[in-house]
């Protein structure tokens, strides 16, 4: 045999051995996270509605809560947010719609979407997306986060005369220039930790980042950090305590190296790749209890509520709970 066939088997035997780990990531150096899905009563599948973008889960006394887009179309960009609550995470009743859309005109008069939940000073505050442009043709979203807060977890939603708590950046090279979106919340170091996914004007959904904001007040005022964006990528903001850091799933909007896996970070701010996931939630919100104990306690993500979609004409987006499993018991701060 050649020396140049040598080497042609060599390189060859170094794609095949490359392709087989990333088809089998139970077989590289990384954890796995395998998803499955359940269907929910009464806020799951249903003709000519739409529910989608979940907050994360809360459980208040018995009752678990989660508060969601609500509409006609498939977008959230013409919608309201309504919230349910559940025994048992799988039977649902829906309660009713938490907020309305703002007054016309207003930065949150066209849709208010995309909520989260973040509970502290024996409050209840509501982070919701607005915006004020009609969907329709050539339609560019201008979205900001607002903030409501209430006594309790059913209202009623009293809206911040500080709103929006932040709203995209005027300078048109940072990540988040365009639009922001989509508030996740975790209390750590006495703070209150802010992430959010970030998109820079004249870039794609597909070029979308996650930044992070942190106040000392729940109110805020919320304070970009000076390293944002924190992830490069990732179309949907899934954040939790791990541990003494931070984990985030990033879904496939991402740089290759990090799509469809979960990310970890000791300091909450440089993250790396720790667990493959297999089947990614879609526009998750986990139940996250030590998520606001601002403790060394959190641990890994057992389950949620996701967003999906039926295959076939007309048919709009609803919410299934899913379930994660954790190969070999890994945890996300382990090397």
């Amino acid at each position: 045999m050649t020396t140049n066939r040598l080497v042609q088997l060599v390189a060859l035997l170094q794609v095949c051995v490359l392709t087989a780990s990333a088809a089998n990531p139970e077989n590289s150096s990384f954890g796995t996270a395998t998803k499955t899905v359940t269907t929910l009563s009464n806020i799951g599948e249903e003709k000519g509605v739409m529910r989608r973008d979940p907050s994360d889960v809360i459980k208040i006394n018995d009752l678990y809560y989660v508060w969601y887009s609500k509409g006609t179309i498939a977008p959230g960009y013409d919608a309201t947010v309504w919230y349910a609550t559940s025994p048992d995470g799988v039977d649902w009743t829906e309660k009713g719609m938490a907020l309305a859309k703002g007054e016309p005109g207003t930065w949150e008069g066209a849709s208010v979407f995309t909520p989260n939940i973040l509970v502290a000073e024996r409050r209840y505050w509501l982070f919701y997306t607005g915006t004020s442009k009609t969907f329709g043709k050539g339609f560019k979203p201008d979205s900001k986060i607002g903030i409501a807060v209430s006594d309790s977890p059913d209202g009623p939603w009293e809206r911040l005369t500080t709103n929006p708590a932040l709203q995209n950046s005027q300078v048109r090279e940072h990540f988040d220039s365009h639009l922001i979106d989509d508030a996740c919340l975790i209390v750590r170091d006495g703070r209150y930790w802010f992430y959010y996914k970030g998109r820079q004007l004249g870039k794609s959904p597909s070029q979308t980042k996650m930044g992070l904001a942190i106040a000392d007040k729940p109110e805020g005022p919320y304070v970009r950090h000076e390293t944002n964006p924190v992830i490069p990528g990732n179309h949907e903001v899934v954040v939790w305590p791990q541990g003494d850091g931070v984990a985030a799933m990033i879904g496939p909007r991402a740089p290759k190296n990090i799509k469809h896996a979960v990310l970890y970070s000791v300091d909450g701010l440089s993250f790396r790749k720790t667990h493959n996931v297999i089947n990614h939630p879609w526009a998750a919100g986990t139940y996250r209890p030590e998520a606001f104990t601002d403790s060394s306690l959190g641990q890994l993500v057992s389950w949620g509520i996701e967003m999906a979609v039926t295959k076939g004409k007309g048919n709009l987006p609803f919410l299934r709970r899913f379930d994660i499993e954790w190969a070999d018991h890994k945890k996300p701060q382990e090397d």
